[in-house]
């Protein structure tokens, strides 16, 4: 390992007592969600070696974490890769994605006390908040689609998790915490290919509306609908991907 590796140096002072090992899963891990590693592609060690400074080791252990987190394919000769993605894989994902979080949400509102309404409405406030200085600054000076800065798509995450945070049992909302990031690598990857972003702070707050007032069918309509529409604009927007591939493999060249 290099000792002046920036990836090293950047995620030890940021952690100082955590173990190698979990320092190259957290960066491997981001690196995948954020699309920086692009889905397929394989993942050499050599060359996380020379990007990341770390060694082998850490390396191979955190990419054995994780496989069976659905973020890297392995094979034991051929070795490590990002994995791919589809839109069966997408739709896969949102349908558990339905599943576990209605399940959650509706538990959250019949046990969720007052700790928990304060814990979606601060998430909201930041949620917003960070939204609308995104969007300040991109109008200032240009910028990318909103759901790739690194603050709002944490924040955005605080807040749906927020939502489910009374649920009583962790493992269903480690469950729904993997879905919901396995979601934000498609969602990241999609964005490239929208031209307009989708605002939704009046889609958030009419669910936090409905989830704190406690109207059950209500919050749970909104939900369902909140997460199959990015599914279904994901879908749309990796079409338009695979339409620029397919003409660019038959004629050689890019569309005008």
């Amino acid at each position: 390992m290099s000792a002046s590796s920036p990836s090293v140096a950047s995620a030890a002072s940021a952690s100082p007592d955590l173990p190698l090992s979990e320092l190259a899963y957290q960066t491997l891990r981001g690196k995948i969600l954020r699309c920086e590693f692009e889905p397929g592609v394989k993942l050499k060690m050599d060359s996380l070696q020379r990007e990341l400074g770390y060694s082998s080791s850490p390396l191979r252990e955190a990419l054995n974490r994780l496989v069976p987190e659905g973020l890297v394919r392995a094979d034991d000769r051929r070795g490590f890769w990002a994995a791919s993605v589809s839109v069966a894989d997408l739709r896969d994902v949102t349908r558990l994605r339905l599943m576990l979080d209605i399940e959650a949400l509706e538990e959250s509102m019949q046990v969720g006390d007052h700790e928990w309404e304060a814990r979606i409405v601060s998430s909201l406030h930041w949620l917003v908040k960070i939204e609308a200085q995104a969007q300040a600054e991109a109008t200032v000076n240009g910028g990318g689609p909103l759901t790739l800065y690194a603050d709002w798509s944490l924040r955005h995450k605080e807040f749906h998790m927020a939502l489910l945070s009374a649920c009583t049992s962790p493992k269903l909302l480690t469950m729904v915490s993997g879905l919901f990031d396995q979601a934000e690598r498609y969602r990241r990857l999609s964005m490239r290919y929208r031209k307009e972003p989708r605002h939704k702070a009046a889609e958030h707050r009419r669910i936090m509306e409905a989830v704190i007032g406690r109207k059950s069918a209500e919050a749970v309509a909104l939900l369902r609908e909140h997460t199959s529409r990015t599914a279904e604009n994901v879908e749309a927007a990796m079409g338009k991907v695979q339409s620029l591939a397919d003409y660019k493999k038959a004629t050689g060249r890019t569309p005008d």
